[in-house]
């Protein structure tokens, strides 16, 4: 347990699901979304440099699964900060011995979990609720020649979605699938 986050491993290797560690009284609480002190070694060197936010409104929407290729990886810290989301990344590193495997974990404003996401890794969600709003840490700074992302109901991925799924965007519906050339990321 570090100062003011929990830290819970999963079974992809590097990614990690954090539990931020509010305090509270009777006015309500303070808890820290991002500290150096406490998550510097999970950066190993590198810095925030982008904060995002994004609401999405209608549940069951999906989003992703995004990522950025070389040389603009980046490493992601992802919150929920209103509503619940179901919070997926996948392992696009081939020499890992998670490759193309998944890990899932429920975000939601009421249970103080944030994903920890490192580089070579896709990212995508599905609202549990309508009105999510989403806090995003970034290690790069976006760029558009560098985006990608993968079909996030491609069967290779067998991503197992909680909800049916309402709405994805067009740019989403057009994700290549994994079969279509994907090698993974070298990183």
């Amino acid at each position: 347990m570090t100062n003011r986050f929990q830290i819970q491993t999963t079974p992809l290797k590097d990614l990690i699901v954090l539990e931020r560690q509010p305090i509270g009284d009777h006015r309500g609480f303070l808890e820290r979304m991002h500290c150096d002190a406490d998550l510097g070694e999970l950066l190993d060197g590198s810095s925030i440099v982008q904060i995002n936010r994004t609401l999405t409104q209608q549940r069951g929407t999906v989003r992703g699964m995004h990522f950025q290729q070389p040389p603009h990886c980046e490493k992601k810290i992802v919150s929920c900060l209103r509503g619940e989301i179901f919070d997926v990344a996948v392992d696009l590193r081939p020499g890992s011995q998670s490759y193309l495997q998944w890990h899932g974990a429920t975000l939601s404003e009421s249970n103080h979990r944030t994903m920890f996401i490192p580089e070579g890794f896709a990212h995508g969600f599905q609202t549990l609720t309508d009105d999510c709003e989403l806090l995003y840490l970034h290690t790069a700074f976006y760029n558009a020649e560098s985006e990608a992302g993968l079909d996030a109901t491609d069967s290779g991925l067998a991503i197992q979605w909680p909800l049916e799924i309402s709405q994805r965007s067009d740019r989403d519906n057009r994700h290549p699938k994994l079969e279509d050339g994907f090698n993974g990321i070298q990183l």
